[in-house]
C-alpha cells in the first residue's frame, strides 16, 4: 500500500516537522560521511518550494542514552546542512520546550531551523505520548524523511503522527519504500541478491524471506563461515557464529529445496590478523593450509564467479561486504563486486550502513539505481517485518488525517 506523500500536502503558510535522518559519523564536531543529510535534501527543498513558512527538522544522532552530551550534538549538522543548502539554518538548543518554541516561531530568512538531538531526552525512545505533543506543538504538518529510523517505534517516529493533524512520507523514504518494495513484490527478473557482512543472525530474516522470492543468492563475507564450519569446511580463526549453525544448514536445505542457486566463495584471502600490512595468502575455501588464520576477503575465482551471475541480471539486492574493505589488502573482493553491481543493465539497490562506504571508495555510487539509508530498517523490511514508522503513515488513499 502507498503512503500519502509529502506532494499530498498542502504546505503553503504552514510549518512542517519534518524527521529527518542525520545519524551522521561524528568525530570531534567533524562529519565523516554526509551522505544521509544529502539524502534528505530532496524533501527539504520541496517544503521550502511549496512555501512552508518553516522547516522544522528533528533527528537523534547516537547513543546519548537520554542525556545531554555536547559530542553528540547536531550543531556541527546544522552547519554542514547551510553549507549543502547555501543558507543558514538556525539550531535550537533543545527540541521541545520555550527554547524550540522561540527558533520555530522566529525562523530565519532561509526558513529552516534544526533542532538538538532528540535522544537527549530518554522519553524520545518511550515513545512518550507527552513528548510527542511537545513536538507536535512546534508544527502544524508532519513529515517522516527518516527510514533509517522507521523500524523504531520512537516518539518523533510513530507518537507523533497520532497527535498531529496531517502526516505523510518524505520523498526519500518514498524513494526507499518504492524500491525495496518492488524488489520484494515485482523485480524484472532475474533477481540476484547478494549477502555479505559479518553475522549470519543479522541475515537470517532477510535470507528466509528472499529464498522465496530471489533467482540467485550470492554469500560472502564473514558470513560465509558459519556456512563453511556447517558444512565441514575448516575455518581457522575466521569469525563463526556456533549457535547458527543448524540455521545455516537450514538454509542451504531449503534453498536446494527450491533448486534456487545458492553460491558461495570457491576461495578466499586469508592472514594472521586484519592490520593493514599484515602477510596474506590466496587459498581454495577446501584448504586446510588456512591453519590458525582468518579470512578476511573473498578470492578472484569467487569475484570472477559472482560477476557472471551478475551479467544478466535485472534486479540486484546488496547487503552486507565481501570483506573487511577499510584495509586494502582486503578490500579488493568488494571493490570488484561494486564494479559488476555497476555495470547490471537493471535496478541496482545497495543495502545501507557499511557498504556506502565501499561503493563510494569503488568509484560507483553514481552508477548504482539506488542506495538505500536503512542499516538496520532495510534489513527489517527486506527481512518481511513491519516498520512502525511507515505503518502508523496514512496510506495514499486517505483523506484527512
Amino acid at each position: 500500500m502507498k503512503k500519502r506523500s509529502i506532494r499530498d500536502l498542502q504546505l503553503k503558510g504552514r510549518r512542517v516537522f519534518v524527521r529527518v535522518d542525520f545519524n551522521v559519523p561524528l568525530e570531534n564536531g567533524v562529519i565523516g560521511d554526509d551522505t544521509r543529510i544529502r539524502a534528505s535534501l530532496p524533501t527539504i527543498r520541496h517544503a521550502l518550494d511549496a512555501g512552508a513558512t518553516c522547516v522544522v527538522l528533528a533527528s537523534h544522532l547516537g547513543r546519548p542514552k537520554g542525556k545531554s552530551r555536547p559530542e553528540m550534538s547536531l550543531r556541527p549538522v546544522a552547519t554542514r546542512l547551510g553549507e549543502l543548502l547555501g543558507a543558514s539554518v538556525a539550531f535550537a538548543a533543545d527540541c521541545i520546550g520555550p527554547e524550540a518554541g522561540r527558533t520555530v516561531q522566529t525562523p530565519p530568512p532561509s526558513r529552516l531551523v534544526l533542532l538538538e538531538n532528540l535522544r537527549f531526552h530518554p522519553e524520545e525512545e518511550e515513545n512518550d505520548p507527552a513528548f510527542a505533543k511537545a513536538l507536535a506543538a512546534l508544527a502544524d504538518v508532519y513529515v517522516n524523511d527518516a527510514f533509517g529510523a522507521a523500524h523504531r517505534a520512537h516518539a518523533s517516529v510513530e507518537a507523533i503522527v497520532r497527535v498531529i493533524s496531517e502526516a505523510a512520507a518524505g520523498l526519500l523514504m518514498e524513494k526507499e519504500l518504492r524500491y525495496l518494495g518492488e524488489a520484494l513484490t515485482d523485480p524484472r527478473r532475474p533477481f540476484v541478491a547478494i549477502l555479505g557482512g559479518t553475522k549470519v543472525s543479522d541475515k537470517i530474516e532477510v535470507i528466509e524471506n528472499l529464498v522465496t522470492r530471489v533467482d540467485r543468492l550470492l554469500v560472502g563475507g564473514a558470513m560465509a563461515y558459519t556456512f563453511f564450519k556447517a558444512m565441514g569446511k575448516p575455518v581457522g580463526r575466521s569469525l563463526v557464529e556456533d549457535d547458527r549453525l543448524d540455521a545455516a544448514r537450514d538454509i542451504r536445505t531449503r534453498t536446494s529445496q527450491r533448486g534456487l542457486e545458492m553460491l558461495l566463495p570457491v576461495d578466499h584471502v586469508v592472514a594472521d590478523n586484519v592490520e593493514a600490512g599484515a602477510s596474506a595468502e590466496t587459498l581454495s575455501v577446501d584448504s586446510a593450509a588456512i591453519g590458525n588464520r582468518m579470512g578476511l576477503d573473498i578470492g578472484p575465482r569467487t569475484t570472477g564467479a559472482y560477476a557472471a551471475a551478475l551479467r544478466d541480471a535485472r534486479t540486484v539486492l546488496w547487503n552486507g561486504p565481501m570483506g573487511v574493505f577499510e584495509v586494502d589488502a582486503f578490500a579488493k573482493g568488494t571493490m570488484a563486486i561494486a564494479e559488476a553491481v555497476a555495470r547490471v543493465n537493471g535496478t541496482t539497490i545497495i543495502g545501507g550502513g557499511d557498504l556506502i562506504a565501499a561503493v563510494t571508495k569503488a568509484g560507483v555510487a553514481d552508477r548504482v539505481t539506488h542506495i538505500s539509508t536503512g542499516g538496520g530498517a532495510s534489513l527489517e523490511f527486506l527481512g518481511g517485518r513491519t516498520l512502525p514508522g511507515v505503518a502508523v503513515l496514512p496510506d495514499a488513499s486517505v483523506k484527512g488525517h
